[in-house]
């Protein structure tokens, strides 16, 4: 059971993003984000957009860093990869 955060390395209007996930459920998930406050915009399909300035702080507060591909195997293997197309709406925070 983990939260797991890739490096700072996904660029967007001009800041650059990591991407939050759990290994074991969104309500894990979902429960990690609102202790640390990000919003619930920041929710995408599978994972959550950490903005750089707030690495740190998520890793603090127990995210373990770890690779992109590792973040891509262990929501494959936790079977929470939810791809953009093809697939059902997302499930928002809860």
């Amino acid at each position: 059971m983990a939260i797991l955060v890739d490096a700072p390395v996904w660029p967007y209007r001009d800041r650059l993003w990591a991407h939050l996930i759990s290994d074991v459920s969104f309500a894990e998930l979902h429960d990690f984000a609102r202790r640390l406050a990000l919003p619930d915009r920041g929710f995408h399909r599978d994972h959550y957009d950490l903005p750089a300035h707030r690495h740190a702080e998520a890793i603090e507060a127990g995210a373990r860093l770890v690779s992109g591909r590792e973040v891509l195997v262990a929501l494959r293997m936790a079977g929470l990869r939810r791809p953009a197309h093809g697939r059902p709406a997302e499930a928002g925070p809860v």
